[in-house]
């Protein structure tokens, strides 16, 4: 009885781990992958508020993206899903767009190193205009 449950619950685990073929990469390697090259404009959203601010001064952007391109983003043990979120990115080059939140790229969970949430909730805070 024992050898069956543990090898019911090993070939779970294994499943489990072959369902996502995430691993850990920076932002800058994510939104490469996306064929997003040149950000041209940037639109972070207050997951609380729903309110959105734009930057488009090509100067503002690179500072932007010079703090957050690094964070290495790990993906959770736990990948069940979750509601809502603090702050939704949107990169643009062109037409082209790659979004993300503060903890999901595409539909896998991460954990972020150094935290990304001060470092976006700062400059979001900095920001002044206000999109709807």
């Amino acid at each position: 009885m024992k050898k069956s449950f543990f090898l019911i619950l090993m070939f779970s685990l294994f499943i489990l781990a072959a369902c996502t073929d995430a691993k850990t990469q920076s932002l800058k390697e994510f939104y490469k992958d996306a064929k997003i090259e040149n950000v041209d404009k940037v639109i972070i959203q207050d997951g609380s508020t729903g309110a959105s601010k734009a930057i488009t001064e090509q100067e503002q952007i690179d500072e932007f993206l010079s703090l957050i391109k690094d964070i290495e983003f790990t993906p959770q043990d736990n990948q069940e899903e979750r509601k809502g979120w603090q702050y939704g990115i949107t990169l643009f080059d062109g037409e082209k767009e790659f979004k993300f939140t503060l903890s999901e790229i595409g539909d896998t969970y991460y954990n972020s190193n150094p935290d990304i949430y001060p470092i976006v909730d700062n400059y979001y805070k900095q920001l002044g205009t206000v999109e709807k």
